[in-house]
């Protein structure tokens, strides 16, 4: 399906949360119009598994009455107007599943806002609603809208009742006074005001764009089908959101930590290559800055960028990027339970020699706890990440059969 380019490119991104089957997918297709979901697995399942994306553009009816009068059309649908557009936005559709919690963390951390999606046939919160919110909380996303979902399945009381529970487990937290929009995602009913709550709720925040050019890799591909010739073969391609400055074609660009460059792993090369084309809402731009989904060609080996075999990486002007940690010492806080889980489980004190998982930008990687006192720990990573100091970093648990989310700390 072709996807017409956007008006302009995206300049804010609004992250989608909640619990697996709360139907975030299905309100990112009909605000967009693009199932965000592409990877084989996550088709024939049903279920988001990867970080999936769409941009939109969203539009205003100047004849319409206020909060109805918003759209991701030009023209209006309820009164055929033509529509004044407002901004380009990107999606970033995170996977709900406590088996996917770190990938939701690697999206999460590129977030400008965020809608939280809950079913309101369920009770709330649901074992990954508590566990996404949290995520949200540590990340610094305060910007955020609740969707009341799948209110076409539910009676007028069960509506109210799910409410109330929303309201009431939100109460004495940042998000307290977050907008609940009821909405049916399959019926593409309430889009409308929840376009007009994006609006008023999630400003595009201030960027920087004289700083030098940065962005954290979220996606990579191989974007050439099998039997390609190879005078035709095309770069390998890398996608993410840039948090700083701006980036044009022709320029050099740094990839850190890069690639290991011996068998145990213990060391990385970064990578220098220029920039061939970029993309950025749907269309081919000479320039991209931050704010928004951005796909950068690269004249990299499409072998070192398919499957996402670059996500974690951080790109960059040469020579700025943030240095390469091997071990990490970080200053962290645990929570008193662990979130995610029906029963109410006590977060146990970190032990030396206790095995990891740390999520900073779009990186994921584990490590084994060499010291520990009640305020800091030292962790020897298996793999290496980018990050100033001060970044923060999500701290996850093997707990179960999954990884849970125990904690939240900041490098030293």
């Amino acid at each position: 399906m072709s996807v017409k380019p956007l008006p302009k490119q995206p300049e804010v991104n609004i992250g989608t949360l909640g619990h697996v089957d709360n139907g975030k997918s299905t309100i990112v297709q009909s605000i967009t119009g693009i199932w965000p979901a592409r990877h084989s697995e996550e088709l024939k399942r049903g279920i988001t598994i990867k970080i999936g994306y769409a941009d939109a553009a969203v539009y205003r009816c100047p004849r319409c009455e206020e909060p109805f009068n918003y759209t991701a059309s030009e023209i209006c649908p309820n009164c055929n107007s033509e529509t004044v557009f407002e901004r380009a936005i990107s999606f970033i559709d995170c996977p709900g599943h406590h088996s996917l919690m770190v990938t939701m963390l690697s999206g999460a951390a590129l977030f400008d806002g965020a809608i939280f999606v809950v079913d309101s046939r369920h009770n709330f919160p649901q074992p990954q609603d508590s566990e996404h919110l949290q995520a949200a909380l540590i990340m610094g996303v305060e910007k955020l809208i609740i969707a009341q979902n799948k209110i076409d399945l539910v009676t007028r009381e069960r509506a109210l009742e799910n409410y109330e529970e929303i309201k009431k487990y939100l109460k004495g937290t940042k998000l307290e006074d977050a907008p609940i929009i009821p909405v049916s995602g399959q019926h593409k009913a309430g889009v409308d005001i929840l376009l007009w709550a994006i609006q008023k709720f999630i400003p595009t925040p201030s960027r920087d764009i004289s700083k030098p050019f940065r962005m954290p890799i979220l996606r990579s591909f191989d974007v050439n089908p099998p039997g390609t010739p190879g005078n035709k073969i095309k770069g390998g391609v890398i996608g993410g959101s840039i948090i700083q400055g701006k980036i044009r074609v022709g320029e050099e660009m740094e990839i850190t930590p890069g690639i290991p460059v011996d068998e145990s792993g213990s060391k990385y090369e970064p990578l220098i290559t220029e920039v061939v084309n970029i993309k950025a809402g749907g269309r081919d731009v000479q320039e991209a800055m931050s704010g928004g989904l951005t796909g950068i060609e690269t004249k990299l080996d499409p072998a070192l960028t398919k499957a996402d075999a670059m996500v974690g990486n951080m790109a960059g002007k040469p020579g700025t990027l943030p240095p390469t940690h091997y071990e990490l010492t970080i200053e962290y806080s645990l929570f008193k339970y662990v979130v995610g889980v029906k029963e109410k489980v006590a977060v146990a004190p970190l032990s030396e020699k206790e095995p990891l998982v740390l999520n900073v930008y779009s990186a994921v990687t584990s490590g084994i706890v060499t010291h520990r006192s009640k305020e800091k720990i030292e962790v020897k990573l298996t793999r290496p990440i980018v990050a100033e100091i001060g970044d923060k970093v999500s701290i996850s648990r093997k707990i179960g059969a999954g990884w849970r989310l125990i904690g939240y700390g900041k490098i030293l």
